[in-house]
Order: structure tokens, then C-alpha cells, then sequence
């Protein structure tokens, strides 16, 4: 993302007083990057920075966040083949996602060779598991293991502000592949039925690719969870 696209952000939980969010796509997959940060105190952090690190510092440089921590979803290369850079130059920690995906992390240099570009592998300094909770700026996000686009896929859920972060588990009028051969269909139709759907209609989340949805949007009309 250009500079002047980091500058049209919006509020994280829909009105004006929560975190504010702007997405960066990066790599040739057009994932979406996600800056967040309080409008306030300007402490945020960036999650999922699948590459393209220059265009993700140039995009915290434009809007002026002092980056506290990286935030993975799931060890997909374009989710998570910028972080190591990333999190050096920043000085920052790395947290997430579920060690399930740690193969996938071990194996992000190689992916990236057979894409023909550089990338590094990443370890976080923390790994996330059902239950636990991270945090931006002071607000709470409660952590999710949503298996089945990847074994170690986390959302990141701040049911105050009523926002997620999905990664690839659910988008707007589909939901993340589950043909690889760890991917299991099952799986993730289980989360997203009773993990997502189940915290409220009103959630709003920002999700790996293309435009941002709501649990209830999507549990009335996405085709893959409707059935």
C-alpha cells in the first residue's frame, strides 16, 4: 500500500472512539497486512506482514504508529514471510500464531525460493492457544484456535469494540482453502460455525484477502457455511 492509502483508515469497531485500522496488501498474493493503533497514544501493531517490509515501514512511517509487536494469524507465506524482517527492524516481539503451524514457519524461506523472491523464516517469541489474549494499545483480544485453512490458524477477537482479525479462516462470501494436504474442510466449517458465529451478528472483521465483513453477513449468505 502507498502511503496516502495508510492515511484512509477507519475505525476498527465501526465508530470513533475504538482502535483505528488501515490495511497494507503486500506480496503478489494481495494479502492484507493490517496496521492497527490507537488514535490517541498512536501504539499499535502490525499484523500478519507477509512481505513487501519497505511498503509496511513506509505505511507505519505515513501514519506515525509506534509499532509495539507483530501479530501473526497462521504460517502461510504471505501471512507471515516478512515478520522476521520486520520484527528486527522494528525491535519488537512476534506473537502467534499456533505452534501447529511451526512446520509451515520452518518452511517460509523455501516456499518464498520456489515464488522467486526472499523471504525468512520466522519462530515468535510467543505462541497463542485457545484462551489466551493479546493486546494493542491496551485493548484485549481474545484468542481463537481456528484449524482447518492451516492446523495452527488463530482469530483474534475484541468483543468490546465487537472486531476480529480472521486471517484466512472466513472471507466475505468464502472461507480459506482446505486443499492442501493438512488443510481439513471439517475443521474450519466447525470454527466458523462455532467458535465465530456464535460471539454476534455485529463483529466486524478484517480478514486475509479482500474487502472487511460481518459474522452476520456472512452467516446469512456465504454459500460455503449457510448449509
Amino acid at each position: 500500500m502507498t502511503a496516502k492509502a495508510a492515511s484512509q483508515s477507519k475505525s476498527a469497531s465501526g465508530g470513533g472512539g475504538g482502535l483505528r485500522a488501515a490495511i497494507v496488501p503486500v506480496t503478489p498474493f494481495q494479502q492484507n497486512c493490517t496496521l492497527l493503533w490507537d488514535p490517541v497514544s498512536m501504539v499499535g501493531a502490525v499484523v500478519d506482514p507477509g512481505g513487501d517490509v519497505d511498503h509496511v515501514r513506509a505505511a507505519v512511517t505515513k501514519v506515525g504508529i509506534k509499532v509495539e509487536k507483530i501479530l501473526i494469524t497462521h504460517g502461510h507465506l504471505d501471512h507471515a514471510g516478512g515478520a522476521a524482517e520486520l520484527a528486527e527492524a522494528l525491535g519488537v516481539a512476534i506473537e502467534g500464531p499456533h505452534i501447529a503451524d511451526k512446520f509451515l514457519l520452518d518452511g517460509i524461506a523455501a516456499q518464498a525460493h520456489e515464488y522467486g523472491y526472499a523471504a525468512r523464516n520466522m519462530t515468535p517469541g510467543r505462541w497463542l492457544v485457545e484462551g489466551d489474549t493479546v493486546t494493542v494499545a491496551g485493548r484485549t483480544f481474545d484468542i481463537l484456535h481456528c484449524p482447518g485453512h492451516s492446523p495452527g490458524s488463530v482469530v483474534m477477537v475484541n468483543k468490546e469494540q465487537r472486531f476480529a482479525l480472521v486471517g484466512d479462516v472466513l472471507f466475505r462470501g468464502s472461507i480459506g482453502r482446505t486443499d492442501m494436504p493438512y488443510g481439513d474442510h471439517a475443521a474450519l466449517i466447525a470454527a466458523i460455525r462455532t467458535k465465530l458465529f456464535p460471539l454476534g451478528d455485529d463483529i466486524t472483521f478484517i480478514c486475509g484477502h479482500g474487502p472487511a465483513s460481518t459474522f452476520g453477513a456472512e452467516r446469512l449468505s456465504n454459500p460455503h457455511v449457510t448449509g
